[in-house]
């Protein structure tokens, strides 16, 4: 697998690569407990990651080289697995699910999250994997503007609880509900997103808010009954829309900085490759 660096704002040096040592694979451990608090049960252990790698997935670090550990201390990384969908009377499709990405609190404005999928859909269309899928909380709205503004993924599914119960504190004792990404890597819609713009002008049938108090209300026991009935609202609305073969194609934050999903229709042909 490649390497390829870039600077911070502030002129840090990120190197992204595979990560190969055990110390490296433990240090993707450590910071996903950091990212998300997890409790023994919900640890993804080291030998997942070894077992990923082996199976034709993907660890990879992001290492900031401006300090003195030798190789550069890990600040981010992203861990995908393999996955197949079949289809009646097609023949089956390979690509990733990408499992887990975290990013050190500290380098969470620099883009490194970002780099972090660029770097994978690379090393994934270097092997002529042609789509990447992960599942994100429709309740975290930077997430959202960057898994569907930036980087052009749509949405057309919606599992309530995918995972059941999480000690993540991020998830605030609500259910995991999750809405399922789809990056179709070599689409022009992905590549109008990439480059800051739109691949053809939008119908837009349906909006749905996420207010932008949604993290504090979530992380408060006085005003989680808030965020959770944000939650209900929305997954009814999700997984109506999506019977009605709507799908999330667009993604804004308001003068208010809410979040605002936009649905309408999207075509089997716009994932097709350019």
């Amino acid at each position: 697998m490649p390497e390829t660096t870039f600077q911070t704002r502030d002129g840090r040096t990120i190197l992204l690569r595979s990560c190969e040592s055990f110390d490296e694979l433990d240090a993707c451990v450590e910071l996903q407990i950091e990212t998300w608090g997890y409790a023994d049960g919900d640890v993804i252990p080291r030998r997942v990651f070894i077992v990923a790698r082996r199976i034709g997935g993907q660890v990879i670090g992001a290492f900031d080289l401006s300090g003195s550990t030798l190789g550069g201390e890990l600040i981010g990384f992203a861990m995908a697995l393999p996955g197949v969908r079949s289809a009646p009377q097609a023949a089956p499709l390979p690509y990733l699910h990408s499992h887990m990405l975290a990013v050190r609190a500290a380098y969470r404005n620099d883009g490194v999250g970002r780099r972090l999928k660029l770097f994978q859909r690379s090393e994934a269309l270097s092997r002529r994997i042609g789509l990447m899928e992960w599942t994100f909380d429709p309740l975290q709205i930077k997430n959202a503007f960057l898994n569907i503004h930036r980087l052009g993924a749509i949405v057309r599914s919606y599992t309530p609880n995918f995972y059941g119960v999480s000690s993540s504190r991020l998830q605030g004792e609500l259910p995991t509900d999750r809405l399922h990404a789809e990056w179709h890597l070599r689409s022009v819609h992905v590549e109008a997103a990439l480059n800051g713009k739109s691949s053809k002008p939008r119908t837009i049938e349906e909006t749905i808010l996420v207010p932008h108090q949604i993290s504090e209300w979530k992380s408060s026991e006085e005003n989680v009954s808030r965020a959770l009935a944000v939650q209900r609202e929305n997954r009814k609305r999700f997984l109506d829309a999506f019977s009605r073969g709507l799908a999330v194609t667009g993604f804004r934050r308001d003068a208010e900085e809410n979040g605002i999903f936009e649905l309408g229709p999207f075509e089997d042909q716009e994932v097709y490759e350019n």
